[in-house]
């Protein structure tokens, strides 16, 4: 038996990533300021900004961290970088956004989402964020990531696009050609997140553990790879469940506002 031991900890600092998140960071509050400068500070509230660059750090934890080192060695850690990338971070980000911030790209956007076709509908994101999760949990394709570092690359970068589209169908700021409304939104989250939440459950209570890559590890914190399964899949699970909960009463909330605005609109025209 391998004993246990402790895992190394210590920072990646992806020069990718630096780069990438500290450009994006860049662009975004030069447009921030450029807004307020012309339409005032009323027009775009300064939680917009820490809410994107929240976002930009979850990227960060994620991938130059030790959360980034560590999800090499315990799937634990490898399943809350997962979490980070597919959930957090592009939440957080698209919520820095605003109709009037991406103004200059609104005309472009539209015409790209009318020639994407079927990849621009939210059937295709739902079934991309949950196929995503499943694919990339098959044990040759889980393994493969942690052996190679271009797959595990391709996994980051498959990850973050799955979330942000997924994402975008319910809280980007441009009106989407197909935009979900009534109660779609509802069934898009419900329905994603039930099948998503159903793979942490299997992998919590698998009978052995699944991935051959953290059976040859040592005993992390003395966890042994069935026990550093059972917990990753009981937070996969658990996410999926606390992030459906308070999107749900989001959107709840959204759709008694949206029903009490075409009341006013009929009372409106009515008059």
């Amino acid at each position: 038996m391998l004993a246990a031991a402790s895992p190394n900890a210590s920072w990646t600092f992806e020069p990718g990533a630096l780069i990438l998140v500290l450009g994006a960071a860049y662009v975004y509050l030069r447009r921030f300021r450029a807004v307020r400068a012309e339409h005032g500070t009323l027009a775009l509230s300064g939680w917009r900004a820490a809410s994107f660059l929240a976002g930009l750090a979850c990227v960060l934890i994620a991938l130059i961290s030790p959360v980034d080192r560590l999800a090499e060695q315990v799937l634990t850690m490898h399943m809350i970088q997962h979490l980070l990338l597919l959930d957090l971070a592009p939440v957080l980000c698209l919520l820095g956004l605003t109709r009037l911030m991406l103004r200059p790209v609104t005309r472009r956007v539209q015409p790209v989402e009318r020639r994407a076709g079927v990849l621009g509908h939210p059937l295709f994101a739902a079934v991309l964020y949950v196929g995503t999760m499943w694919v990339w949990h098959v044990p040759a394709m889980y393994d493969a990531a942690l052996r190679h570092t271009p797959v595990h690359a391709l996994e980051h970068i498959w990850f973050a696009v799955a979330g942000g589209l997924y994402w975008w169908h319910l809280i980007g700021p441009i009106r989407a050609r197909r935009r979900l409304s009534g109660l779609a939104p509802i069934g898009y989250m419900v329905g994603t997140k039930i099948l998503v939440g159903l793979l942490g459950i299997g992998l919590t209570f698998a009978p052995h553990a699944l991935y051959g890559f953290y059976e040859d590890q040592p005993h992390y914190w003395g966890l042994t790879a069935q026990s550093d399964q059972a917990i990753a899949g009981a937070i996969m699970a658990l996410e999926q469940s606390i992030v459906m909960g308070i999107v749900l009463a989001w959107l709840f909330i959204r759709l008694l506002g949206e029903a009490d605005t075409r009341d006013l609109r009929s009372e409106r025209y009515a008059a």
